[in-house]
């Protein structure tokens, strides 16, 4: 293993944060300077993440780009561990590409520009230090650094939503969010405390998932108090995964975002929580992962079923994709709750198709919504012939979405049918009848705002601007090539699946 090896994954980390950092001592009131340097931050951190996934090598799996940094030593123990497998290779490139997106985007942030960008940079090295590193209290702290920035983003940045009677302001998104999340965040640091003082027990405490991961393994953890700590773990990353009923904060937290913060919010945090259930709770504590699996499905099976009718239900463009997404994360929860290879390899496939997918439909959103200052499907006809870019571009998000042959969400949905069906065939079908509701609502959607009857109060807009249009032109490729050749993802994430299975 070479030096950069070694010190990759720090670096993914510190680039962001250090850039985040430097961005404080920009000039105020110099609103693109501030962008520019975001753009060349989130730039490298994307080479870096690209390199890293291209160097994951998937024949020899496993924990790869391994370093550990000492920090604490007895009796605390804690080290910044850090490693990459196959689940967390996939999610590292797709924070990357999304990050970047979403700084390309906010370049119509001209409110205390430096200031949202700091915290735009610091939620980014959150998210890569939640996929990387291997000790619990390091995961809780980046997962923390990931989630609390959102608050600021949302209330000072958001918008607020106006219905007549129903209004939604930003501070009321921002914090409801905050609510859900924080309570979430109690219940997983609860459980890393009790996993914490478990090891303890054994012989010394320590918040190393691989040593903790060993004592699983020679069953120290007994089932009873896996079966009541696993919960905990469930829950807890559910909160920001969208697991009903615990989903309300995200479509609110989506409408009430900025562009690029709802990108990112949707694109990748909702997908810590997805991982957090699978690395902490399924790999620590299996044999209650294994009992509680049948409850995980069938919320999920809910999640599907019940936001994709309450996406049809929406006029607001930015809820019906908010509640697209708790259904989208349904299939994530049901792949992972199958304990099947192929149903949990979809379900991260799917975690990377739908950060995509649902990134590049909320930057056409910010696009039209930029522009025409209304987002009411009722009002919007026919943009098809004034925005023709834009519309293009979220038809291709809104197909992958339903999940056509050839684009990327068919492959990641259809493997996670296959896994259900083998395991819950009766709620694999109900996912199947989730997935009929999801064509529904976006073919009418795409009938009804984009290829409709021109409405001539909207000839004064205009199409995509460039940045919008590159944005919009590299997720669709991605889209794309997943759709037609997914072997590159899939065969890294079959690395990872493989030995978390090995554990049931």
């Amino acid at each position: 293993m070479t030096n950069f090896d070694q010190a990759v994954l720090l670096l993914i980390i510190l680039v962001p944060l250090a850039g985040a950092l430097l961005s404080m001592f920009l000039p105020r009131g110099r609103s693109e300077d501030a962008w520019y340097f975001a753009i060349f931050v989130s730039a490298i951190t994307l080479v870096l993440s690209v390199v890293v996934f291209a160097r994951y090598d998937f024949g020899a799996g496993g924990y790869q780009f391994v370093r550990t940094y000492e920090w604490l030593d007895a009796p605390l123990n804690i080290d910044l561990s850090l490693a990459m497998d196959g689940i967390a290779a996939p999610l590292v490139l797709l924070n990357g590409i999304v990050l970047f997106g979403a700084v390309l985007i906010s370049q119509t942030i001209k409110h205390r520009t430096r200031d949202f960008f700091v915290l735009l940079l610091a939620l980014g090295s959150g998210v890569y230090g939640v996929f990387v590193v291997q000790d619990l209290f390091f995961l809780f702290f980046f997962y923390e650094l990931a989630v609390l920035p959102m608050y600021l983003l949302i209330g000072v940045w958001g918008s607020s939503t106006d219905f007549g009677s129903f209004m939604r302001t930003k501070e009321y998104g921002a914090m409801k969010l905050m609510l859900f999340l924080v309570a979430g965040s109690v219940l997983i640091w609860i459980g890393i405390l009790a996993l914490y003082v478990a090891a303890g027990q054994a012989g010394s405490p320590t918040f190393s998932i691989e040593a903790l991961g060993e004592l699983a393994r020679a069953g120290h953890f007994s089932p009873a108090f896996q079966n009541w700590v696993f919960p905990l773990f469930m829950i807890g990353f559910g909160v920001l995964a969208g697991l009903w009923p615990f989903h309300t904060w995200s479509p609110d937290g989506h409408v009430a975002a900025p562009t690029g913060v709802s990108m990112l919010h949707a694109g990748v945090l909702m997908k810590l929580g997805a991982f957090g259930i699978i690395r902490v709770g399924m790999v620590l504590l299996p044999e209650g992962a294994a009992a509680w699996m049948p409850v995980l499905i069938v919320l999920g099976t809910v999640n599907v079923i019940y936001g994709a009718i309450a996406a049809l239900s929406q006029r607001d463009l930015k809820y019906i994709i908010g509640y697209s997404s708790v259904s989208h994360m349904g299939y994530v929860l049901m792949g992972i709750a199958t304990l099947h290879p192929v149903g949990l390899t979809g379900a991260v496939l799917q975690m990377f198709s739908h950060g995509i997918m649902t990134a590049l439909m909320f930057a056409m959103v910010g696009a039209i919504y930029e522009r025409s200052h209304i987002r009411d499907i009722t009002v919007l006809n026919g943009l098809m012939k004034r925005m023709g870019t834009a519309s293009f571009f979220f038809a291709v998000a809104g197909l992958a979405s339903l999940g056509l042959p050839g684009l990327s969400g068919f492959v990641a949905e259809f493997m996670v049918f296959t896994g259900a069906f083998r395991t819950y065939l009766p709620l694999a079908v109900l996912a199947v009848i989730g997935a009929a509701i999801t064509a529904v609502y976006i073919l009418r959607l795409l009938a009804r705002t984009f290829f409709g009857e021109a409405d001539p109060r909207w000839e004064h807009l205009t199409d995509a601007s460039p940045v919008e249009k590159t944005v919009g032109a590299a997720f669709a490729l991605i889209l794309l090539f997943v759709g037609v050749w997914p072997a590159p993802l899939t065969r890294v994430i079959n690395t990872g699946v493989e030995s978390v299975l090995l554990l049931f």
